[in-house]
């Protein structure tokens, strides 16, 4: 039998972490651009060795599964994509996508991300259901999940509070049989 690739997209592969990769974070921690659409938490520059840390803390989990992001053409960390929360029993889990480095948004490779991460969540990991969110004001996050299927599944009214506005929080999901239904288009 001949299997799909599982790592590798048409712009990007997910990666492991490599040490020097946290000087990268560290140095896109500092562009508040980024962290405002990439997470709901306060913007915080980090140190290499604070990423790490956090890495350790947060990321490293037996039920979470996290990737760099390289692009395929020379190779370049531009990001980080993620499964989390991963219930087993369920088989359900919450995705996280992020291109930090912004010379690379809005050229489709948060889309192909988004499908490779997809794929290794329902073929290797043999989920059911994978669910994201993303504030309102990220129209880029929007269209992508859009794009590869997710169906937008409910909305936390003024969820999220920046510079005195209050912000949606738009959830998605996506079940394994709409993604199959997908990979046939």
């Amino acid at each position: 039998m001949e299997f799909k690739p599982l790592f590798t997209g048409k712009l990007v592969r997910l990666a492991a972490p490599k040490p020097e990769d946290n000087e990268y974070f560290a140095k896109w921690s500092e562009n508040d651009e980024y962290l405002r659409v990439a997470d709901n938490d306060p913007a915080q520059p980090m140190t290499p060795e604070g990423w790490t840390q956090f890495e350790t803390s947060v990321l490293n989990s037996p039920n979470s599964f996290h990737f760099r992001l390289r692009t395929l053409a020379d190779d370049t960390l531009i990001g980080g994509v993620g499964l989390f929360q991963i219930q087993w029993m369920h088989q359900v889990a919450s995705l996280g996508v992020a291109i930090a480095d912004p010379a690379y948004w809005g050229k489709g490779y948060g889309t192909d991300a988004l499908q490779l991460i997809l794929g290794y969540a329902f073929r290797e990991l043999n989920l059911y259901r994978v669910g994201s969110s993303t504030i309102a004001y990220n129209i880029r996050s929007i269209k992508v999940h859009e794009k590869v299927g997710f169906r937008q599944e409910g909305v936390q009214r003024g969820f999220i509070h920046r510079e005195g506005q209050r912000f949606d929080l738009i959830l998605y999901g996506i079940l394994r049989s709409e993604w199959e239904a997908r990979q046939t288009l």
